[in-house]
């Protein structure tokens, strides 16, 4: 009798595939899957697609397929999408569920059928924790369920104990093993140590993105700014944190942690010491290296408990009243990050403890600030010095001879009495002085600030006030500084120099006597513009440009179509006259903002602004299209208009999106919120939480629409082969059921990206 044959372990379809791979290569793979698919129509859906992958299979995939196949491509990674999707294709951001769509699905969950018009006051903050994300919304249903309703105590306990049960609690097993996921799958610890810092701020609270990665310098973190950069676009691309800004130039302003990523952010970062949060619960480690107050804990008592060895924390941040053993700075020895800008109880007697933080690198203060002392010249590894909150309005000369110090922020001057002695010159003459950013001062024609920023060869970033003044009307000083900060060296063509001048209080004709050759990045001029100053007119390299007036004169706006680089232009204006923008001009220009009191628009000729992709209607009184024509705007991708506009003027510019080739975006711009807003800082920052309202997308020809997707596919599980055979559209509701048929995850927590590949071109879709 031959002896039994041992039983082989079972094996999943990724074991066979494998095999199969291993046994013929990746090369013949590719060749004959290409082959196979040549010339036949099909429809492939790759769900969860990560960094890399695509490229590898691509090539599997014939180029000119004429039978209208598609391959679509689901994926929580922004920069695969994008690779994933050709110059016809189309990247479509899924969005979150509204607040009526999340009470319906958690409401199905946590209560029984004949009961779901159920619903307590207190799930609404339960609904708030889940932030739209379907997955959160099951699974934070069914946790409630097991407990027996979403009661108000029940929803009591889980929002406040939110983060021990989403580490114990099988029932949210699934949703932890997400989170999990994208937590663990960042590239290396500094991305990671980057993101459990997000645990320091207050819930919903944004956070601007250049404060938050100079703290991470001053962390330790990262060691260069372009690391800091790199891996908050790390976070952004992952959809682990979410934008809430945009800057003038498309770049984030300010940021948050959606609702389950902060609770899992507060787990992993506390339960790792990474940082201690107090918000009136006791602290449980004595000894803490990150510590963060919220919530005013010294009026509300409990501010005695707080046991804990204050010589060892190393970045403390502070939202409301801290109390006196918070402030007492005599007991720190190891602080390297001190933010007060909300502290509400910091006096100016506190900052001579301060200035004996000899390790401090990050500083900033809030407005129960008045002056800053003398003794600041102690702090000789501070980098950052940020003062726009307080009210200081005369800064001692000893900060700008701190020899590490890379940022200033504020509204101040240098003293009368104050004198450029030789030891002040000679550490400028020596390019001691490492400060890049110098935002800003305030000049009345005295000598002190214009003669020292004429030494400090790092500087890349200047604001500066012009005040007209009875003492001094010579501007001479201040004329040559600004002149040797915008001199065009012809060196450099990556440098970031960037120039501020207000000047609505001086009639002095400074900008006139500006002369070219010149260089800038970025240039912000807010006061009376009759005309262009020539020094603009001539520069090289202007990627940005904002202008602030009373009036902008047609002459004036007719001399910008000669600025061949520029690629982002914003206009702020009470009244704007008439003007044309010809064919063919700005040949560069990406994004084009409008900021007016009046409903004056320009008339846009054809083959201008061939490389629009954004267009900023800032206008609350806009009336229709007010003579703007957009169709023949071959690249813009979307459109933004002021959220106080009429039903009427929305629908105009919905029909016009609609009629339009690309089917831009629609959106509504509202500010951001004021509690992170700095003093002077007039870069217009659109909202995302609050661009609602209508969105038209781009609709490859016989593909998609938002309300009513449509693709024609030929194979596909589960989808009325019917309809297939007969190359009818299929509904929305079909293709999510075969969605689900397929295994299909439902609803991860990132936001997921799709893409489609139709006629062997990626296209997209939102799943």
């Amino acid at each position: 009798m031959a002896p039994a044959r041992p039983s082989l372990p079972e094996r999943g379809p990724r074991e066979v595939l494998m095999e199969i791979l291993r046994k013929f290569g990746r090369p013949v793979l590719t060749v004959d899957v290409r082959e196979h698919l040549d010339k036949k129509r099909y429809f492939i859906v790759i769900d969860d697609m990560q960094t890399d992958q695509w490229s590898s299979i691509e090539a599997a995939f014939p180029e000119d397929n004429v039978v209208s196949s598609r391959v679509m491509v689901t994926t929580t990674i922004q920069s695969v999408a994008n690779a994933c999707s050709s110059s016809n294709g189309y990247v479509h951001r899924t969005k979150r569920l509204g607040d009526k769509d999340s009470e319906q699905l958690f409401v199905r969950k946590a209560c029984p059928k004949k009961y779901l018009g159920y619903m307590q006051p207190e799930s609404k903050e339960v609904l708030k924790k889940c932030d739209g994300q379907p997955l959160a919304l099951v699974s934070m249903g069914q946790f409630l369920r097991k407990k027996g309703w979403p009661t108000g105590p029940n929803c009591e306990d889980v929002c406040r104990n939110l983060s021990h049960h989403l580490e114990q609690d099988e029932t949210l097993e699934r949703m932890r093993r997400v989170l999990l996921h994208s937590f663990s799958s960042l590239p290396g610890h500094g991305p990671k140590a980057c993101l459990l810092y997000f645990g320091m701020f207050p819930c919903d609270h944004p956070i601007r993105r250049k404060r938050l990665m100079r703290r991470w310098l001053a962390e330790g973190f990262v060691e260069t700014q372009p690391s800091s950069t790199e891996n908050f676009n790390t976070l952004i691309d992952r959809n682990i944190i979410e934008p809430i800004g945009m800057c003038n130039n498309d770049q984030v302003k300010t940021c948050k942690t959606y609702g389950m990523m902060r609770e899992f952010i507060l787990l992993m970062s506390t339960s790792q010491d990474f940082i201690t949060l107090f918000a009136g619960n006791k602290v449980e480690h004595k000894y803490v290296r990150r510590l963060s107050l919220h919530h005013n804990i010294a009026t509300s008592g409990s501010c005695s408990s707080l046991d804990i060895n204050l010589s060892l924390v190393r970045s403390l941040i502070v939202f409301g009243e801290a109390g006196k053993a918070i402030l007492s700075f005599q007991k720190y020895q190891l602080l390297r990050v001190l933010d007060l800008e909300q502290c509400t109880d910091l006096e100016d007697e506190h900052l001579k403890d301060i200035c004996n933080l000899l390790l401090l690198k990050y500083l900033s203060f809030g407005e129960t600030v008045a002056s800053i002392p003398k003794d600041i010249e102690k702090l000789k590894l501070l980098e950052t010095l940020d003062l726009r909150r307080t009210k200081v309005k005369i800064l001692p000369i000893e900060v700008l001879l701190l020899p590490c110090l890379l940022h200033l922020f504020g509204e101040f001057q240098l003293s009368d009495k104050v004198k450029i002695t030789s030891e002040v010159q000679k550490f400028f003459l020596t390019e001691q002085s490492s400060l890049e950013t110098l935002a800003g001062f305030v000049t009345d024609g005295c000598q002190g600030f214009p003669k020292i920023i004429s030494h400090m060869k790092n500087l890349r970033k200047l604001k500066i006030w012009i005040e007209r003044s009875e003492k001094n009307t010579n501007f001479t000083d201040l004329v040559n500084a600004i002149q040797k900060f915008i001199h065009d060296d012809k060196e450099e063509s990556n440098d970031p120099r960037s120039l501020s001048l207000h000047f609505d209080a001086c009639t002095e004709n400074i900008l006139s006597s500006l002369k070219a050759p010149s260089y800038l990045r970025s240039l912000k001029l807010k006061g009376k513009l009759l005309e262009l100053p020539q020094f603009v007119i001539s520069m090289r390299g202007l990627r940005e440009l904002c202008l602030s007036s009373t009036k902008l004169t047609a002459g004036l706006l007719a001399a910008l179509s000669v600025l061949k680089d520029l690629q982002h232009l914003k206009l702020i204006a009470d009244e704007l006259e008439d003007f044309i923008i010809e064919d063919k001009a700005f040949p560069g220009l990406l994004h084009l903002c409008f900021v007016l009191e009046g409903a004056t628009l320009p008339t846009i000729e054809e083959g201008a602004l061939p490389y629009l992709i954004s267009l900023k209607l800032i206008c609350k009184d806009l009336d229709g299209l007010a003579g703007m024509k957009i169709n023949h705007l071959k690249c813009l991708k979307e459109v933004i208009l002021d959220h106080r506009v009429t039903s009427e003027t929305r629908e105009t510019w919905e029909k016009a999106a609609k009629e339009h080739p690309n089917r831009p975006k629609l959106l509504l711009f509202n500010p951001v919120d004021e509690s992170e807003s700095v003093p002077g800082d007039s870069s217009l920052a659109s909202t995302t939480a609050e661009r609602e309202a209508m969105e038209t997308f781009p609709t490859p020809d016989g593909a998609l629409q938002e309300d009513n997707i449509q693709i024609l596919v030929k194979q596909i599980s589960s989808a009325a082969p019917e309809k297939l055979n007969n190359s009818e559209p299929i509904s929305k509701d079909e293709l999510n059921s075969s969605f689900n048929n397929m295994g299909f995850s439902e609803g991860k927590l990132g936001l997921t990206e799709l893409s489609i590949v139709q006629n062997g071109k990626v296209s997209s879709y939102t799943h």
